[in-house]
């Protein structure tokens, strides 16, 4: 736990897992009901300080975060390899992104503002007016495990910039991150009041965050169910949902064949698939079908798996048991569901080896549902409206990606498939934290990146002006 400016020591303690070895990491202190209560009167102190903290001030301040997040790169990458499972290479990866997010969220305080509106529409009128943006009060930000700095920044980042104060409930797997970023938010001059971390269990005290009246704007990425139940329970809030996917790309026959195999090699096992927009169902006309399964099979064939800390270490574990059955029942799921098992489709230790399915029914699970594993399905495909349709028969819109040099048909596809994001000629898991990001359906509302965040850490308060008599 992290309150205060200070982390804070707790009779009970979560053990901070290893996922490749199951080593511990590190003990951390476990919260109880009184904590919440504590975290929250904290807030409501540090919102009143940041609420009135000047702009330039907040931006000063996430500058300073970010240069000292540089300076700590080597202990964050290690930390975030250590908790996640990450490969090293990948962690660096998430803590140039933090950086990058956090200078974003500055520049995003520096230009944050409102618009004039106008009175005369209906008619002559001498009423003059504006609305301003003002911060919500507390936010509650709820990250999951798999990207434990980088999404902390894209939530924390902007409400800070807006000035809100954030109690940050981080995934009990992977806390550690978060907590060394609140203190690298401390140590640039954020006010002790303006940020605490809550360690523990969703179901407990982070329902109690959720539930409570005093928390203003919630920002969760997560599971669809988990969203769901928040949903159920938040009361009036403001929210925003990032929730999970099951992300196609389309290639039709005209894509360069090696060109686009390589990019699936990246955007389906990195960090061995346990991301939001990581590729698990490809769609490839039925042309090219077999030669696009022989160039996909080689290059995934080829993926060096292992220890997460070696330099050359491709992809590593996944974070724990529960996730490594899930991944062999969503195997076993598909093969019943007349999917022919190309490579992978077992284990060995804590990694699930990079799998390829084909042929697979669309009412399989790999289909239908979030598998967050290596596992990738490719299936075939005659026409354009029987690619869109299967694309989106889902429940699920996050981010999806279209192969061809045929702009028309990137442009059809563009219009008609349900997704937040349609990348054309790019993987659906490629993402800058710049861009908006999120989805539709079960995928979540609201958009990420701190320039749109930011918005929504913050409400129109308007202003008008009339002449008195």
């Amino acid at each position: 736990m992290f309150l205060l400016g200070e982390r804070l020591k707790k009779n009970k303690l979560v053990d901070v897992i290893n996922p490749y070895n199951n080593q511990v990491v590190e003990k951390v202190g476990l919260c109880d009901e009184k904590d919440i209560a504590t975290a929250i009167e904290t807030a409501k102190k540090g919102f009143r300080i940041l609420k009135e903290m000047p702009a330039g001030q907040r931006a000063s301040v996430l500058e300073n975060a970010a240069d000292i997040i540089k300076d700590r790169k080597e202990d964050f990458s290690r930390t975030i390899c250590l908790e996640v499972g990450k490969t090293i290479n990948e962690a660096r990866t998430e803590v140039d992104r933090a950086i990058n997010t956090i200078r974003l969220s500055a520049l995003a305080a520096m230009k944050l503002g409102g618009e004039t509106v106008r009175f005369d529409l209906g008619g002559p009128s001498k009423k003059m007016g504006f609305y301003t943006r003002v911060p919500h009060g507390i936010v509650l930000a709820i990250t999951p495990f798999n990207f434990p700095l980088n999404l902390s920044c894209h939530k924390i980042g902007p409400a800070i910039a807006a000035g809100n104060a954030v109690i940050h409930k981080p995934a009990t797997k992977t806390p550690i991150s978060g907590i060394k970023f609140a203190q690298a938010l401390v140590d640039a001059g954020l006010p002790k009041e303006g940020i605490s971390v809550i360690v523990g269990s969703g179901g407990t005290i982070g329902m109690q965050l959720v539930r409570s009246s005093e928390i203003r704007k919630i920002s969760f990425t997560g599971s669809l169910d988990v969203g769901e139940t928040i949903m159920a329970n938040c009361g009036m809030k403001q929210v925003t949902m990032e929730l999970g996917s099951n992300s196609a790309v389309v290639v039709f026959k005209d894509a360069p064949l090696s060109y686009v195999t390589k990019k699936i090699r990246k955007g389906g096992y990195t960090l061995a698939g346990q991301v939001c927009i990581s590729i698990q169902r490809i769609y490839v006309e039925e042309d090219i079908a077999d030669e696009f399964l022989r160039e996909v099979s080689i290059g995934v064939g080829q993926i060096k798996y292992g220890d997460p800390l070696l330099e050359d270490t491709e992809m590593g574990p996944m974070i724990d048991e529960s996730a490594l059955k899930k991944a062999q029942a969503f195997c076993d799921d598909a093969r019943r569901h007349s999917g022919l098992l190309i490579l992978g489709g077992q284990r060995e230790g804590n990694i699930f080896l990079p799998t390829i399915l084909f042929n697979v029914s669309e009412d399989a699970k790999v289909i239908q549902e979030e598998a967050f594993a290596p596992i990738v399905a490719i299936n075939k495909f005659k026409t354009l409206e029987e690619v869109i349709e299967k694309v989106n028969n889902t429940k699920y819109g996050l981010q999806v990606g279209v192969f061809t040099h045929n702009i028309s048909l990137g442009l059809e596809c563009a219009e008609h498939i349900e997704a937040g994001g349609i990348l054309i000629n790019e993987i659906p898991t490629f993402r800058v934290d710049n861009m908006p990001y999120g989805g539709v359906k079960g995928s979540g509302f609201g958009r990420e990146g701190p320039d749109f965040a930011i918005k929504e850490m913050t409400e129109e308060k308007l202003i008008i002006f009339d002449e008195l008599p």
